[in-house]
């Protein structure tokens, strides 16, 4: 362990959980290049979701200590309610040279720290699922303990996944409802662009197709320039035009003050969640 924390970055980079999240990090770090798979190692009781991990070329394990001690670098990507008992289990064998990232949603840093030794370096991230084609959203938040080299050093293989913004941790929950659940809502909106044109004669998988990549234009469009979306949308619409005619029927049906209600009702839940 102390050759391995010697290292200028983590050599082998462990997931504690091996679900669908886990896998999304883990598949963005390998495509990037940041992480060589056969340096990742997985814990599960059971085989059910490493047989994900051992396709990527992933080394798996069922001993969650086992993760600890190989690795400097790890992941928490257990179901919240567990995630307790896996740190009591574990927190013989963490050092200050680890860095514990936390996915649970809904456990506080205050929460963690107190479950693990002190000054353990301990962040939470909420990534979102587009992690696993390097597009995701996320948001990373720092504990007490965790040096500047070490943030750094998780921001910088986050951002091989996406997007990365390191946030005060009253903001993790809102990320939640915009970006976590927004993934559930902007295909919503997809499926409905598309049966639009669906319904005027164009063939579904053609439709679907232009869907998206309108979506995926449109967002590359956004960051790229730094624009409102209040002024790429009237660089499309001229004066009596098709847009401006679709425009309006989008506000009559109130897609605007549905799609805030829905990432309201994201985050409340959010916040529901991380009371209990």
């Amino acid at each position: 362990m102390a050759a391995e924390a010697a290292q200028p970055g983590p050599r082998r980079v462990g997931f504690v959980g091996a679900g669908r999240m886990a896998e999304a990090i883990a598949r963005g770090l390998i495509r990037a290049g940041k992480v060589e798979a056969q340096h990742v190692l997985a814990s599960a009781p059971t085989d059910r979701n490493l047989c994900h991990f051992q396709a990527l070329g992933c080394q798996t394990t069922h001993s969650n200590q086992e993760v600890l001690q190989s690795c400097s670098l790890v992941f928490f990507a257990t179901k919240p309610h567990v995630l307790p008992a896996v740190l009591a289990e574990v927190a013989p064998v963490v050092t200050s040279e680890h860095i514990l990232v936390s996915v649970a949603a809904g456990v506080s840093l205050s929460t963690l720290e107190e479950l693990l030794p002190p000054k353990a370096q301990v962040l939470r991230i909420s990534p979102n699922l587009p992690c696993v084609v390097q597009e995701g959203a996320m948001v990373m938040v720092r504990g007490h303990h965790v040096r500047s080299s070490e943030a750094e050093l998780l921001h910088t293989l986050l951002e091989a996944c996406g997007q990365c913004e390191e946030v005060p941790e009253a903001h993790v929950d809102i990320h939640t409802g915009l970006s976590g659940s927004g993934v559930a809502f902007v295909c919503v909106f997809s499926e409905a662009l598309a049966e639009g044109a669906i319904k005027m004669g164009m063939p579904s998988g053609l439709a679907h197709r232009i869907a998206a990549q309108t979506l995926l234009g449109t967002a590359k469009m956004l960051l790229q320039k730094g624009q409102h979306p209040a002024q790429l949308r009237m660089d499309v619409c001229t004066p009596g035009g098709t847009t401006i005619h679709g425009l309006h029927a989008l506000e009559q049906g109130g897609l605007r003050a549905a799609t805030m209600s829905a990432v309201e009702a994201a985050t409340c839940r959010a916040k529901e969640l991380s009371r209990k």
